[in-house]
């Protein structure tokens, strides 16, 4: 069955004149565009434009496709933003996406008192900046800056990536190593302690040790709990090691929960941004949720 979203994409590219101009109409990424052109153009069986350069020519056949569905179209187009603005009025709804750690931290205690309706969610970065790109999110907090003319990046905050302990475990003996700068025996001493990580992501460890030890980790954590809030927790009654972002156990290192073993002899830090398409019906409500951003994190 065609996909309305073809035919949406095909009137873009006929009254711009490009694949870029209709990405930008739509935002949405020029790839995106690409494919719902190839998918209508196989599904009708002809070519719809002819190619020159960077232009669009339309072909004969895509002149009579465009005669036939533009008016229908654009009143479909219309009607959409009237409901939608007739929705909105009432109550809006926003998309966001980030690691699921960021929003324990953070939005999580701030849901409940927002104005208006949310959808967070979790996934891979890349993900998310492609599906912000596309429209499916509205704003995403991320440590890897989006690429597309159509996304605005803000940086708000910096983590940087630490390795902590339980209060239990003796740590003398590494930080000792450490300061006298034997790094191949404080590496060997590491390696015979408990390990915490997660199912998901080992990013932050193997960074870590290419970053302080010149090469990947050759061993696997002991212990592989859901996400980066069950191992403070772990780390919080009892021993083991862990490397994290400093900003997910500030308080436990505070209160003495977990310690703060070494912050690398070259510290690793990552830059958070915020990212949001510049075209957006949402500023205000995107606004909002950046400032609690910055009251828990800047």
């Amino acid at each position: 069955m065609v996909n309305l979203e073809w035919y949406r994409t095909f009137k873009a590219i006929y009254q711009t004149g490009t694949l870029t101009g209709a990405a930008e109409s739509l935002f949405i990424s020029q790839p995106g565009v690409s494919l719902h052109l190839s998918s209508l153009e196989s599904y009708v069986g002809y070519k719809l434009f002819e190619r020159s350069g960077r232009k669009m020519a339309p072909t004969e056949r895509g002149k009579i496709l465009y005669n036939a569905i533009a008016e229908s179209m654009t009143a479909l187009e219309e009607t959409e933003k009237n409901f939608q603005r007739s929705m909105e009025k009432h109550t809006p709804t926003i998309s966001i996406g980030m690691c699921f750690e960021t929003f324990q931290i953070t939005l999580e205690q701030y849901i409940s008192t927002l104005p208006f309706n949310v959808i967070i969610r979790f996934g891979d970065y890349r993900e998310m900046l492609d599906n912000l790109d596309k429209g499916i999110l509205d704003l995403i907090i991320t440590p890897h800056k989006g690429t597309s003319i159509n996304i605005e990046n803000q940086a708000f905050s910096s983590e940087t990536i630490v390795l902590v302990a339980g209060k239990d475990l003796n740590t003398e003996p590494f930080q000792k190593l450490a300061k006298q700068k034997k790094y191949t025996e404080a590496e060997q001493w590491l390696k015979q302690e408990k390990w915490y990580g997660t199912t998901g992501d080992m990013e932050h460890l193997f960074r870590f040790w290419q970053f302080n030890f010149g090469h990947t980790p050759d061993f696997r954590p002991n212990y592989i709990v859901p996400n980066l809030n069950s191992i403070v927790r772990c780390l919080s009654s009892g021993k083991g090691l862990a490397v994290i972002p400093d900003f997910l156990c500030s308080k436990e290192i505070d209160s003495g929960l977990v310690k703060l073993v070494w912050k690398g002899h070259k510290q690793l830090k990552n830059t958070l941004y915020f990212a949001n398409r510049k075209n957006t019906t949402y500023a205000e409500e995107i606004e909002l949720i950046k400032s609690l951003f910055r009251k828990v994190m800047g």
